[in-house]
C-alpha cells in the first residue's frame, strides 16, 4: 500500500499528538480521560480543524470500524487537493454510538466532511503498522548528496539514510508542532515560549 506524502505527514503528527496525550508526567497512562476532556471542547477546536486536523482528530480516536479497507488504501494514496469526499468513504466505515453526535456537529462546520474524511484516515493509519513501502522514498539527488551512490540503494547505507531521514522529518514535525501550539498558546493570550 502506497500513502501520499499528504497523510504520511499528518500520520506522524497524529501519531505524536495521541502520544502528548497518553502519559502524564508520571507516566501514569491518562489518555481517556484527556480524550474526554477534548471532546468537551470539540467546539473550540473546530476553529483548528482546517490547518491542524491532527490535533483535532483525536477527538474521533476509536471512533470509526473500518469495514472496506480496500477503499480507505485507495484513499490514502490521494494528495491534498484530490480527497474524496466524505459521502463516498463512508460506506467504507461504522461509526462507533458515542461518536455519533461528535460527527453530527464536525458536520454542521464548513470543513466538516473534508475533515471526517481525513480524520477516519487518520484513524485508519493509526491501526496499521508503517511499512518500509510507506516510507518516503529517497531520491537519487538526496543519495548523492549524502555520499551515496545508486550501488548503495539496495545495500545496508541506503537504510541508514531512510532512517536518518526519517529522523530529520520527525525534527522537522515536532518544530512545526512547537510552533503551532506556540501560535495557538499566544491566541489564547499566553505569552510566546519562544
Amino acid at each position: 500500500m502506497h500513502i501520499s506524502s499528504f497523510f504520511l505527514e499528518l500520520r506522524s503528527a497524529y501519531q505524536a499528538e495521541l502520544d502528548d496525550l497518553t502519559f502524564d508526567s508520571e507516566g501514569r497512562n491518562v489518555l481517556r480521560k484527556r480524550l474526554t476532556e477534548k471532546r468537551e471542547e470539540l467546539g473550540f477546536l473546530l476553529q483548528l480543524m482546517d490547518l491542524h486536523p491532527e490535533m483535532v482528530a483525536v477527538v474521533l480516536h476509536q471512533a470509526f470500524k473500518f469495514t472496506v479497507p480496500t477503499v480507505m488504501d485507495h484513499f490514502l494514496t490521494r494528495n491534498e487537493e484530490e480527497l474524496l469526499a466524505w459521502g463516498k468513504l463512508q460506506h467504507a466505515l461504522k461509526i462507533e454510538a458515542w461518536a455519533q453526535p461528535i460527527v453530527a456537529q464536525i458536520l454542521q462546520e464548513p470543513m466538516g466532511e473534508w475533515f471526517l474524511s481525513v480524520a477516519a484516515a487518520l484513524e485508519y493509519m493509526h491501526s496499521k503498522p508503517l511499512s518500509a513501502d510507506n516510507r518516503p522514498a529517497v531520491s537519487k539527488d538526496d543519495a548523492d548528496k549524502d555520499g551515496h551512490n545508486d550501488n548503495l540503494s539496495r545495500s545496508e547505507g541506503s537504510d541508514d539514510h531512510r532512517e536518518a531521514t526519517a529522523e530529520d522529518g520527525d525534527e522537522a514535525d515536532a518544530l512545526a508542532r512547537e510552533e503551532a501550539g506556540n501560535d495557538w498558546l499566544a491566541a489564547q493570550g499566553f505569552d510566546r515560549k519562544d
